[in-house]
């Protein structure tokens, strides 16, 4: 059989998505279901001095509306990460767990968007119209809306239990360390590096359907989450306070999340409530408005940096203050962020002997933050890629010579960074010189002034990246990290009498390809072809409990544990087969999907052949069960860091500031990898909303708490005309950590591309003496810059 793992198979889900037949949560409709609108806040911090639904209840097709006071039967939601541990402060929850926001706002509101009230109506339409019948008397509050001015003493207090709004402060790595080696070293440089919010923008907004069967008390939920398992766990035990094995999630096709639908939402357990309340299935589609005002956002950060370092460009310390705004509740898993994923990810590739970092949680009068797009480590690269840049300008080295200078050898790995994080594996030098020669990084002077007689200003930078993945193991993720859950992959395989396999999956597919690439591995494993394979997935219905879908671990976690089911399949298959062939186990041969003795292959099983028998069980060995099937998990021993170096080429218009980036270049290492086509979708996706976070998002709030970014008309994101084409390559270092030797790849190369770009932007503006800009590099920002300094 030839090899098919590895190879660039053409995704077996697109098929369908191609024709127009893939159903999403829009096109499910039940019989006799009720559409639901939400009112949001208008204002961003105020009491509910009292709320009149009298007219909107009147309006043609409602047929309930509901508010906080209708809703305290609900829970509020739960925080299931908490790195702060007993020293953090939250909201209130009912068991002392880490509380967040109650499901509709009951006495205060505390952002734009802050659900009100609930609408349920004949059609959506009527149930849209029908908000506007909703009167709400607010008594203002004062507004903060920045980290840093939350902390103040004279800011408005928004949780009663939060005093000062600080939710955590944490820290890692050693912090007189780190400022004995300032102190001392011979060159300082310091700088505010600030890191704009963000929104995740899927192509598809939240919804969710439910539905309640009175017979039997059990309730349905379709929801485009990325955690159902999650979800149902969450909902039953800790928010709605019913029997777990009552709920059923299932998740139809999901256009898109970039981890903005890794939550537990509010609407989950209004949905289900309201279905049960009514008697009828009902339906939320959210409005592009809506994303903006109530979808998890991420990063918004203020980074005070120092780093130290030797005259000849050895990084000697480095030390980070971060202020960061978790918005006005935290989001589920929101707090892990700005302190684990940001905090011991900040040294990047580089081997500092003396990092240090703190970041202080605070409350403001925003939508929530958390991990999306690259999270975390995205942050802790802008930081690490920008200073790495700043301190090779002081010396007046060459960029890259300090990088190559600085970069974890091979001969150190495993490589403990001193914030938390071992480094697996990895030959980072190797992937930088790729990268600087495909660049052709050498004749950088010469192209300068190739653009220059054209009114350009080009520049070229370098990142860098190492990024956690492969998010586990489960006791390193609750002790360390305060993860209050698992982080194991879970598989169900079987084969069936025809020597067809059905795969259960515990990840939770959202356009990564895990129906083809898991094939993949089960067709090599157990040398099928590919159509012989059912992969069920989205439904927590006949599923083992699964983890979801987040933090880079697909393929290196749950795809492990496919691998894992396909070994203890054949291990049995192997026994059936010497009891059918009357030869030791040992003389067994297993080789592309047949077991035959040694010396003898013209005799050989197949897998349907043995499954068959197993089916029978009319001839078993003695102590063997019938059938062919097991169910699998695989709790990894570490996580696995992915690397790489991505180099972005841009020219600035001398008149405008207008950047464009010309070329990109990007050379990753994800261990080994299941299908290149995949992955090399994953890195395009990636490089692209690095690209636009560089240059154009940023979700603005003014003073008074309304946000100013609320569609794609105010929240500008690359086009496919602002890119340039994505020249990829790879090294391989597989890791230890997993049988498969594979890192992740979801997300993990957007952290070095908005620092690359803003790089490549400084080194074009070098003649005006610009040392720094933050992101988003706008034209205004770089034209204000060059105006300045000219």
């Amino acid at each position: 059989m030839a090899q098919i793992l590895g190879t660039p198979v053409k995704r077996r889900e697109d098929p369908e998505l191609l024709r127009g037949e893939g159903k999403f949560i829009a096109d499910i409709n039940l019989p006799e279901m009720l559409h639901v609108a939400f009112l949001h806040s208008t204002q961003a911090h105020a009491l509910i001095k009292g709320i009149d639904t009298s007219v909107a209840q009147g309006m043609p097709g409602v047929v309930r509306v509901i508010t906080g006071a209708d809703t305290s039967s609900i829970m509020p939601l739960v925080v299931i990460m908490n790195p702060g541990g007993a020293e953090a402060k939250f909201p209130p929850h009912p068991y002392g767990l880490p509380g967040a926001q109650t499901v509709l706002a009951t006495n205060k509101v505390r952002y734009v968007g802050d659900f009100v009230a609930a609408v349920v109506a004949e059609t959506r339409e009527q149930a849209y119209n029908a908000l506007a019948g909703i009167k709400v008397d607010y008594e203002p509050l004062p507004v903060v809306v920045d980290a840093e001015e939350a902390l103040k003493p004279s800011a408005p207090q928004l949780h009663d239990t939060v005093p000062g709004n600080l939710n955590q402060y944490f820290s890692c790595g050693d912090k007189e360390a780190a400022q004995k080696a300032i102190d001392s070293a011979e060159v300082v440089i310091k700088q505010r590096i600030r890191v704009p919010r963000a929104m995740a923008n899927p192509t598809e907004t939240r919804g969710t359907i439910a539905s309640y069967d009175a017979d039997n008390g059990e309730y349905t939920m379709w929801t485009n989450t990325q955690i159902p398992h999650g979800n149902r766990f969450l909902l039953s035990q800790l928010v709605l306070g019913i029997p777990f094995n009552k709920i059923r999630v299932i998740v139809p096709e999901t256009g898109g999340s970039y981890g903005s639908k890794g939550y537990l939402y509010q609407e989950t357990a209004i949905m289900l409530f309201l279905a049960k309340l009514i008697g009828r299935p009902v339906k939320w589609i959210d409005t592009r408005q809506g994303l903006a005002r109530t979808t998890v956002h991420c990063r918004d950060h203020i980074e005070y940096v120092t780093l130290a370092g030797t005259k000849d460009g050895k990084i000697t310390a480095l030390y980070c203050t971060n202020y960061a705004n978790l918005g006005a509740y935290p989001a589920t898993n929101g707090p892990g962020a700005p302190t684990s994923l940001t905090g011991r990810s900040v040294t990047g590739s580089y081997a500092i002997p003396n990092p240090f970092y703190e970041v202080y949680c605070a409350f403001t009068n925003t939508v929530q933050t958390g991990p999306i797009r690259g999270a975390g480590r995205a942050e802790a690269h802008l930081v690490i890629e920008r200073m790495v840049d700043l301190f090779a300008a002081e010396l007046g080295m060459d960029p890259a010579e300090v990088r190559r200078k600085n970069l974890v050898k091979p001969e150190q790995f495993p490589y403990p960074n001193g914030l938390g994080w071992v480094y697996d594996t990895g030959n980072y030098e190797v992937a930088l010189d790729k990268a600087l020669a495909m660049a052709d990084y050498a004749n950088l002077a010469a192209k300068k002034a190739e653009a220059k007689q054209r009114g350009k200003l080009l520049g070229m930078g370098i990142a860098s990246f190492t990024a956690i993945a492969g998010v586990g193991p489960s006791a390193f993720m609750g002790s360390f990290i305060g993860l209050n859950g698992s982080t194991w992959g879970s598989t169900h395989l079987r084969v069936h009498p025809t020597g067809d396999i059905t795969m259960i999956l515990g990840t939770q597919p959202h356009g990564q390809g895990h129906v083809t690439t898991f094939s993949q591995i089960v067709a090599q494993e157990l040398g099928v072809e590919l159509e012989q394979i059912e992969v069920l997935h989205s439904d927590t219905r006949g599923a083992v409990y699964a983890q979801g879908s987040y933090g880079s671990r697909s393929y290196s976690v749950e795809g492990a544990t496919v691998y894992k089911a396909c070994q203890q399949i054949k291990e049995k298959a192997r026994r059936m087969a010497a009891h059918m062939l009357k030869v030791p186990e040992e003389n067994i041969v297993v080789e592309d999907g047949k077991f035959y003795a040694q010396g003898a292959p013209e005799n050989a099983k197949t897998i349907k052949d043995i499954g068959q028998a197993l089916w029978y069980a009319w001839d078993l060995p003695a102590g063997m069960d019938p059938g062919l099937e097991v169910i699998t998990f695989f709790d990894p021993p570490d996580f696995n860091y992915p690397f790489g170096t991505h180099i972005a080429i841009v020219e600035v218009d001398e008149k405008t500031g207008e950047v464009e980036v010309v070329r990109y270049i990007g050379v990753n290492d994800f261990g080994n990898v299941g299908n290149p086509k995949v992955v090399d979708g994953q890195s395009h996706g990636n490089v692209h909303l690095g690209i636009s976070l560089a240059l154009f998002e940023e979700v603005v709030y003014d003073n008074d708490g309304q946000i100013l970014t609320e569609d794609y008309t105010t929240y500008p994101i690359a086009k496919a005309s602002d890119l340039p084409y994505f020249e990829l390559d790879r090294t391989i270092t597989p890791t230890p950590h997993n049988p498969l030797g594979a890192k992740g790849a979801g997300d993990v190369s957007t952290p070095p591309v908005a620092p690359a770009v803003a790089n490549a932007v400084c080194n074009a503006l070098q003649e005006f003496g610009v040392k720094h800009i933050d992101i988003p590099l706008t034209p205004e920002k770089i034209w204000r810059a060059m105006s300045q300094k000219g």
